[in-house]
């Protein structure tokens, strides 16, 4: 019997996959996932064959008898659908620009997994786009991949060459997966001839503190970047957290700065307790926000929120007169010198919004919201300490730039 589109959605799936026809070679292949798939089946020079038409609902019940009927009609006149496929799939691995694939990576791929796609935006515009737009994405050969990110490696970028990297070994990945290339290029620039890998063991002493702030505040860069920077020192968030921060996730009468669970990287809401002096840093942002629903609202739109590394390019832009270090850093630097002066491993685990795991992850449900609070105010205090001028963190100083 033939099938409709109701009959089709009242099919349940079942442990393992099977057919249901409509007739002439055409079934649906209903899988256990609930996946359901078109396929035409023939014969052809005595074997069977079959080729995938496409999804349903996507690939409609008309579109799958249509595309029968010209397979069907290939079939009369001696051809194969199924090598007319391949082929045709091999015409489009010869003919599709790097421009083409990487717009539909960008809109498949990058927007559906990035949070925040724009730094792969302006890797392919900037970088990947100017020197492989037009060749077709099978021709590009390893030499050419190297190019463009040597190139960034050189200017003195290792970190955004490496990203860049792999960009371009994941597209390759997936253009494999779509039968466009057989090899993936990028593969032959390790990681190690591009940039080295920092090791997760840096913590600022309180003499690199008072540096960092004194810096800071002194340099040029803008003073909203200053502000974030030092936020994240006093509250030990991460720093997609500050910059996807919101003002409606933050009160101020409470003292408290709600961040959502699609902001955490733990995947649950997190409380963080304003110290006076955090509190002090968002007031101030507040104004120099201009009326934008973000804390830290990008420069060229007051409706979306600066990208990802702009914080690390503004981190780069100062010189200090220390070790280098990253913004994750300032984390460990917290938590390294809380357990020092005595501060239970949970209520720091807590405060840094990280899962406790084995036995107590599983029973210590504590929240801990007073300690942390108490905590966040002393670590706060001590900053301010360290730091010796406040005006240099508070006052006018620097407030031009």
């Amino acid at each position: 019997m033939a099938l409709t589109d109701t009959s089709i959605k009242r099919l349940k799936p079942k442990a393992s996959r099977y057919l249901v026809s409509d007739g002439r070679g055409l079934s649906l292949e209903i899988l256990p996932s609930g996946s359901r798939s078109w396929r035409y089946r023939y014969r052809f020079n005595g074997k069977l064959e079959k080729v995938s038409l496409g999804h349903y609902p996507a690939f409609s019940l008309q579109a799958a008898r249509t595309k029968r009927d010209e397979y069907a009609e290939m079939l009369a006149h001696g051809k194969s659908p199924a090598r007319h496929k391949q082929a045709e799939k091999f015409a489009v691995a010869h003919t599709t620009t790097m421009f083409e694939f990487g717009e539909r990576y960008f809109k498949e791929i990058i927007e559906r997994d990035c949070k925040d796609p724009r730094p792969m935006r302006r890797y392919l515009d900037n970088e990947i786009y100017p020197r492989l737009a037009e060749k077709a994405v099978r021709d590009i050969a390893p030499a050419e991949v190297q190019s463009i990110v040597f190139r960034k490696r050189d200017g003195g970028a290792p970190s955004s060459a490496g990203q860049i990297r792999n960009l371009l070994k994941r597209m390759f990945e997936y253009a494999i997966a779509n039968g466009l290339v057989t090899v993936n290029p990028a593969l032959s620039i390790p990681m190690r001839f591009i940039t080295q890998a920092r090791p997760r063991t840096r913590a600022l002493s309180p003499d690199e503190i008072r540096i960092y702030l004194q810096t800071l505040y002194q340099s040029n860069i803008r003073r909203q970047f200053k502000l974030a920077l030092h936020q994240i020192l006093l509250t030990l968030v991460r720093k997609s957290e500050l910059i996807f921060a919101r003002w409606e996730h933050v009160d101020f009468e409470a003292g408290e700065w709600q961040i959502p669970a699609e902001n955490s990287k733990t995947g649950v809401p997190h409380i963080v307790y304003l110290s006076h002096q955090s509190a002090q840093i968002f007031h101030e942002l507040h104004g120099l926000a201009g009326g934008s629903p973000w804390v830290i609202p990008s420069r060229s739109s007051l409706s979306k929120p600066f990208c990802t590394t702009a914080l690390n390019q503004a981190l780069g832009g100062v010189s200090f007169s220390i070790k280098p270090f990253t913004i994750h850093d300032m984390r460990r630097t917290g938590s390294t010198l809380l357990h020092e002066k005595g501060f239970p491993s949970d209520v720091i685990e807590k405060a840094l919004n990280h899962t406790i795991g084995g036995v107590r992850g599983v029973y210590n449900k504590a929240q801990y919201a007073n300690q942390r609070q108490e905590m966040l105010q002393h670590w706060a205090d001590y900053i301010d300490g360290l730091a010796n001028e406040k005006k240099i963190l508070f006052g006018n100083f620097g407030r031009a730039s």
